[in-house]
Parts: structure tokens; C-alpha cells; sequence
């Protein structure tokens, strides 16, 4: 059974207060997949870094956007640390790998056992699905170093961005109440 958007968003009692930190993971997805496109010729420590600063931020706003619980968070903002301390183009790769695997497979599960019910489970089906896409496909791409792990991680961040960003907007938008010259 579907339900239209309104009344998903109106059945969600928090969904007008998710608005801002759902826009605000979007634009650190968008932020960190920027980094990646226009940064040239990356090192590894700025692979480190942007991962690290981007799993670390990630995790806290899918936490406070409800996406995952505090225990989930903390593993994905683990991975950000490990991230920054390996400083080597296998360490990013694998911890970022655990950080989104983790966060993808999380999001996959609550969209799916809260669809019809939860105005961003939708949005956590399809970030699942990019996350989990994305931490699958890091490891084929140590070899060809912290450009190629950049354009992996990135291209994911650039996709969950824009999801993120519409689906922010959509609950903004839902969550406002009618003026009196839209109910007359």
C-alpha cells in the first residue's frame, strides 16, 4: 500500500524538524563529492582527509536526520577517524568500505521496515542501495590510488547529495502549515 507524500510526512510526527539536518548531510555529500571532481592530482593525505572529514560528518547528521542509531553513528564516525590515522590508500578504502557498508545496510533496513510510515524511508532504500554500492566497489580501486578512491567515494556523495537535498526540501516543505490565503 502507498500512501501520498503528505500524509507520510503528516504521519511522521518529527518530520518537519528533519528538514535541516537531512539539507545539512546533503551538503557535505555535495561538499566532499565537489572536493573529489575538482581536486586534480589528490595525495593520500588529502584522501585521508576529505574521507575521514566526510565519514565523520556523515555519521553525525544521519544521526541527528534519524537514519541510523547513536551505535551505527559511532562505527561510521570510527571509520572517519581510522580514515584520518592510516594516511595509506588501502587504510581509507577499507575503513570508508566499513563506515558505508554499515551506514548503506542501516539505511536499507529502516527504509524497509518503516516504509509507508516514515516520510524518508524511501530516501534510505535508495541511499542504502548507494551506500552499499559504493563501499562494495572501493577495493577495486586501491591499485589505482587516492584519484581513482576519491572518484569512487565521491561519485556516491554526489549521488546521496542530491537525494538528500530533495528529499530535505520535500520535508521543508511539507512540514510548513497552509497560510490563510492557500485555505480560502
Amino acid at each position: 500500500m502507498t500512501f501520498p507524500a503528505s500524509s507520510v510526512a503528516s504521519s511522521t510526527p518529527t518530520a518537519s524538524a528533519l528538514w535541516k539536518p537531512v539539507l545539512i548531510r546533503a551538503v557535505v555529500a555535495l561538499v566532499f563529492g565537489a572536493v573529489t571532481v575538482f581536486w586534480g592530482s589528490p595525495s593520500v593525505q588529502v584522501l585521508a582527509w576529505a574521507t575521514g572529514l566526510y565519514l565523520l560528518a556523515t555519521a553525525g547528521f544521519a544521526f541527528l536526520a534519524s537514519s541510523v542509531p547513536a551505535a551505527a553513528a559511532v562505527v561510521v564516525g570510527a571509520a572517519g577517524v581510522v580514515a584520518l590515522i592510516t594516511q595509506s590508500d588501502a587504510g581509507v578504502a577499507i575503513s570508508a568500505l566499513v563506515g558505508l557498508l554499515v551506514l548503506g545496510i542501516l539505511e536499507l533496513v529502516r527504509g524497509f521496515t518503516r516504509r509507508g510510515r516514515h516520510a524518508l524511508a524511501r530516501d534510505w532504500l535508495i541511499s542504502g542501495v548507494v551506500g552499499i554500492g559504493t563501499a562494495v566497489a572501493l577495493p577495486f580501486f586501491i591499485d589505482l590510488g587516492a584519484h581513482a578512491l576519491l572518484g569512487v567515494a565521491g561519485g556516491g556523495a554526489i549521488i546521496s547529495g542530491v537525494l538528500w537535498v530533495l528529499s530535505g526540501l520535500s520535508l521543508r516543505h511539507d512540514g510548513r502549515t497552509p497560510s490563510i490565503e492557500a485555505v480560502n
